[in-house]
């Protein structure tokens, strides 16, 4: 065999693994493709996710959404399911409208130097709350609520149906805040007050919590005139649920379902 046959023969060979590699790269990159663009689910935050909030409700109150991108377009550490193993962590900083949710994102303890996010234009009124007032354990940073104020009916005049009104000491409840957004909680029960006139050791020694909420300036300056003058309670909204802020029951009407 001469060289020219030679060399022929070996550029043939060489030609032909060539094409086979290429075909094989060819068939991995296919193949790579195919996998960066089987869709995954992610987590995406919506709104604003308070530092201390837990995945759980951050999930149940819309705050975080379940959405699915290409794999190779998911963040590294994106969260992935939320299940009974993960749901109680806690939001370790706030997670910004937006954000794809990281699962180091959240852990048993919050950190950083803010202890609560005030949204924009909104002030941060802290309310005393007894536990079963703030709906014990189940309210956390993130949830809306509900607050009512009960407080005595006082009647102007000097009339009979006035004087009969002051006299009896009739107590009134109405809507005070229909949806506010709580923002902090504070998880260690509160020093027991000195027993008011007329109120026995055992109710005062109740324990009070600490629940934050943000409100607008109108809105705290009720809030606070409430907060110094009567007794709040909350109820924490759930889905859907419309409250009229109208809605009041006092003494004379709780028993004939008449609440205006």
């Amino acid at each position: 065999m001469n060289r020219r046959m030679l060399a022929a023969l070996v550029a043939l060979v060489l030609a032909a693994a060539g094409g086979g590699l290429v075909i094989t790269y060819a068939k991995n990159a296919d193949r790579r493709a195919v996998a960066g663009a089987t869709p995954v689910s992610v987590w995406v935050a919506q709104k604003l996710v308070p530092a201390g909030t837990t995945l759980k409700d951050a999930e149940t109150t819309g705050l975080i959404t379940r959405t699915q991108v290409p794999a190779q377009a998911a963040p590294v550490g994106s969260l992935g399911d939320i299940a009974s193993g993960n749901e109680g962590l806690l939001a370790l900083s706030d997670v910004q409208p937006g954000e794809y949710v990281l699962a180091a994102r959240f852990g048993s303890t919050p950190t950083g130097e803010k202890a609560i996010e005030v949204p924009a234009g909104r002030l941060a009124i802290s309310v005393q709350l007894e536990d079963p007032a703030r709906v014990g354990t189940f309210v956390t940073p993130g949830s809306h609520i509900a607050i009512f104020s009960t407080y005595k009916i006082k009647a102007l005049g000097d009339d009979a149906r006035s004087k009969k009104i002051n006299d009896n000491d009739v107590k009134g409840t109405r809507v005070l805040m229909p949806d506010v957004l709580v923002i902090g909680m504070g998880s260690t029960a509160l020093a027991a007050p000195k027993p008011a006139d007329g109120e026995t050791a055992a109710a005062a020694e109740t324990p009070s919590f600490l629940v934050t909420v943000a409100v607008t300036p109108k809105e705290a300056v009720r809030l606070v005139h409430s907060i110094n003058n009567y007794t709040l309670y909350a109820g924490l909204r759930g889905n859907d649920v419309t409250i009229d802020a109208t809605t009041e029951a006092d003494d004379l009407n709780i028993f004939t379902g008449s609440a205006s």
